[in-house]
């Protein structure tokens, strides 16, 4: 896999927080998925892939400490502006490759 794609799993995580639109915690990304694929996920699975994809520059994350009511910290993601132009990229690249095939399908 080439440096500038997205794997399958990495795209399916940066489409979800797209979702939501705003910054998210690891544990609503995996519910979201989840809903979205009908398949279970790990939530390590997920956070190792947010962690990679932070070092790749495609998403950005901080820590929110608890509140008084205790708790412990919790890291909320979000894309980044190379985060989105890479998602627009590849969305553009699947489109093309799409195109004028849908007919071929219904011949398999």
């Amino acid at each position: 896999m080439g440096r500038g794609t997205l794997g399958e799993f990495e795209h399916q995580v940066m489409l979800t927080l797209l979702r939501h639109g705003a910054e998210s915690y690891s544990v609503d990304v995996v519910a979201e998925l989840e809903d979205a694929t009908g398949r279970d996920h790990a939530v390590s699975a997920v956070f190792v892939s947010l962690s990679r994809l932070e070092q790749k520059g495609l998403v950005s994350s901080r820590m929110v400490e608890p509140g008084s009511d205790g708790g412990h910290p919790r890291r909320y993601f979000r894309l980044t502006e190379a985060g989105l132009a890479a998602l627009r990229e590849s969305r553009r690249l699947y489109l093309a490759l799409w195109s004028g095939v849908e007919p071929l399908l219904d011949e398999v």
